[in-house]
């Protein structure tokens, strides 16, 4: 019986699986965004998100901490000096799991997750003016004038 073993073991061994969430980790945090499968990025959050928790406080054992799961000194000093700050005013979901469709040759679910105060482009996307279907006029410029614009090109046209 499988009593309240509850995270997705990804079909590898536990080694395998640590080494594996390790790495993507590190990827994470140097690039701030990685395409994976559906799979992968969920455990992935599960896996690095209380380790950004972590990093709010910086003291010699959260760092010590934080070095024993990714195991890379390059992402540590990039999580507790970069990362931190950004998130520091944020309580959690401090990553975003996008759905880009699915892998050509095994039709599996892939996904890319990015840390959410990292991206430029949806923080582009929410400040962006509502469209309207308008024509656009000018306020200075009263109807009267287009409309005798569009009389002189008429009598152009009839002489």
């Amino acid at each position: 019986m499988r009593h309240n073993k509850k995270f997705n073991h990804l079909g590898r061994t536990a080694s395998h699986r640590s080494a594996m969430l390790s790495n993507m980790a590190t990827s994470l945090i140097m690039h701030k965004r990685i395409t994976t499968t559906l799979a992968k990025a969920k455990a992935l959050k599960k896996y690095v998100e209380p380790l950004i928790t972590k990093s709010k406080e910086d003291t010699t054992n959260s760092r010590r901490v934080v070095f024993s799961y990714l195991q890379n000194k390059f992402a540590v000093t990039e999580l507790f000096q970069v990362i931190s700050e950004k998130v520091a005013d944020r309580p959690g979901g401090y990553t975003r799991i996008i759905k880009t469709g699915f892998r050509a040759n095994d039709n599996a679910p892939m996904c890319f997750i990015e840390l959410v105060d990292f991206d430029e482009n949806m923080a582009k996307t929410q400040k962006k003016a509502k469209r309207t279907r308008r024509s656009k006029k000018s306020a200075d410029a009263p109807v009267a004038e287009v409309v005798e614009t569009t009389e002189a090109s008429a009598e152009a046209v009839a002489e």
